[in-house]
């Protein structure tokens, strides 16, 4: 198994700190949206970008249409509007007050980082010029973000050649031209080495996404994240590292706990799994109903991967699109009165779901030209109430405060009975055999103050607005623990029990 060939064999000092503000954004579960057309274009979305006339969906239709029509200087004024307009101070507020956003999935591309990663690709020449601020309106959002309690996860969405084939690559290709191409995936690499050295210094980027969709059975893919990780680790070890499971969740998962031992302190790698149930013809054949009977068994690719760290790997997993649309062959198997509330059915399941056994979730999308987005609109489905925060994150200031002090209060009996359950149960299942008790003792601590300064973040420093966060990350987030502790041996699996039930009694103290 994951780890186990390579267990550290003696212990060594533990690092283990606080986690810090930049810790939480990063491990936190993501009650996230997508801010999808802003930097990379779609029409569908955003079609005001698009000037009459014009031909094509995609970022290099839109600029070389407007380009053509009113020169360089006009269009790019145009899109540096475009992008620092996306989010006013209004929706900021929103997203923090009402929506209790807690992340947001940034889609960009490599022309978003400037005219020099424009060379040799379609957006070479006048097109490249558009965007020579493009990155640092990128670092400006992050900032904001960061100021509003919010953190961004920056997703290579257009890569060079393309990731897929679709216009959300950057052109109208129609070809994913990124897989097998040497030239393509260097240039892509690149790109991400210079994200990543970047992000370091960014304050609120809580990963970076390698690519979006890559299409099934990509040429070479593996090979190619392997590449990747290992230069973003010579760069930033920190850094979460996200990967695109090209619609085959097993194998992803696999991955990741291959490149998740416990014995590694290096990026955490976290599998981007996208949920749609509106483009495949089973999905359209299917009823309201039956689609939403489906979504309580989504992501049991987990089930027997992740929860172990020590034998298996870390395995995590984000849903990092979603949506509340079905298609029209779906919604006439019922009638139109019935909509709304099989919508919010849809939605509240989804929440449900994504809360249980992922790591955070992102909704496509937040903006558009028709506003308030319906299906697609993370703010029409918020409003609705057909798509839920995380109780936690719905909590007053004073409620959260409350709870801590009652977590306080109990912390000694939950530990003394922790500590004893697991002493008892092991003496019974295994009598006379040594164990290392010691070591579930300490991790119990770890967690329970771990799951408690997360829970604490807003009301004693660190982050803006009211709610208390939950470690949504816990498999990557107990091997970075593990791998902090400096515990070595034979043992160390006691440790990590003990991490997982400090966290646990945590939250069955505070009810979340």
């Amino acid at each position: 198994m994951a780890g186990q060939a390579v267990l550290r064999q003696s212990d060594s000092s533990s690092v283990i700190q606080p986690p810090t503000p930049n810790e939480v954004l990063r491990y936190r579960y993501h009650h996230g949206t997508n801010l999808g057309s802003i930097y990379v274009l779609e029409k569908w979305l955003s079609g005001s970008m698009f000037v009459e006339g014009s031909t094509g969906e995609s970022e290099l239709d839109a600029v070389n249409a407007s380009l053509r029509r009113d020169g360089l200087d006009a269009t790019r004024q145009k899109w540096e509007a475009h992008w620092r307009d996306a989010v006013s101070e209004g929706d900021w507020n929103w997203l923090v007050n009402a929506a209790k956003c807690t992340t947001i999935r940034l889609p960009i591309g490599y022309f978003t980082l400037g005219p020099a990663f424009c060379n040799g690709t379609p957006f070479e020449g006048q097109p490249a010029q558009v965007y020579t601020n493009a990155w640092n309106s990128v670092r400006a959002f992050v900032g904001q973000a960061r100021s509003h309690g919010i953190g961004v996860l920056l997703d290579f969405h257009a890569l060079p050649g393309g990731a897929n084939g679709e216009i959300h690559s950057g052109t109208s290709s129609g070809r994913a031209e990124l897989w097998g191409n040497g030239r393509n995936l260097d240039h892509a690499r690149d790109c991400l080495v210079f994200i990543a050295r970047e992000g370091r210094n960014m304050d609120g980027v809580i990963g970076v996404q390698l690519c979006n969709e890559a299409v099934w059975e990509a040429n070479g893919m593996y090979g190619w994240y392997d590449s990747v990780i290992g230069a973003i680790s010579g760069v930033d070890p920190s850094m979460p590292i996200y990967i695109s499971d090209a619609w085959n969740l097993t194998t992803a998962i696999e991955y990741c706990q291959r490149k998740n031992p416990a014995t590694s302190a290096s990026n955490p790698i976290v599998v981007d799994t996208h949920k749609y149930y509106t483009f495949d013809e089973a999905s359209k054949n299917q009823s309201p109903q039956q689609i939403i009977g489906r979504v309580g068994g989504e992501l049991g690719e987990l089930d027997g991967r992740s929860g172990s760290v020590q034998d298996r790997g870390a395995a995590q997993v984000i849903v990092g699109e979603y949506s509340c649309v079905l298609d029209g062959r779906t919604w006439a198997q019922v009638s139109e009165a019935q909509r709304p509330e099989l919508i919010q059915q849809f939605g509240r399941v989804q929440s449900q779901r994504w809360q249980e056994r992922a790591g955070g979730s992102f909704f496509w999308t937040y903006k558009m030209d028709w506003m308030d987005g319906g299906e697609w609109g993370f703010a029409q489905q918020t409003k609705s109430s057909n798509i839920l925060p995380p109780s936690n994150l719905r909590m007053s200031s004073a409620d959260v405060n409350a709870r801590i002090g009652q977590a306080e209060g109990r912390r000694n009996e939950l530990h003394d009975s922790a500590v004893s359950q697991h002493e008892k149960y092991w003496s019974m299942t295994s009598p006379g055999q040594n164990f290392e008790h010691w070591r579930f003792d300490q991790g119990w601590n770890v967690g329970f103050s771990d799951a408690q300064v997360f829970f604490a973040s807003r009301v004693r420093g660190g982050l803006v607005g009211e709610g208390g966060d939950k470690i949504g990350m816990l498999d990557v987030w107990v091997r970075k623990r593990i791998a902090e502790s400096g515990q070595g041996g034979g043992f160390v699996w006691e440790f990590e029990q003990g991490v997982r039930k400090g966290v646990a009694d945590f939250y069955g103290v505070v009810g979340i």
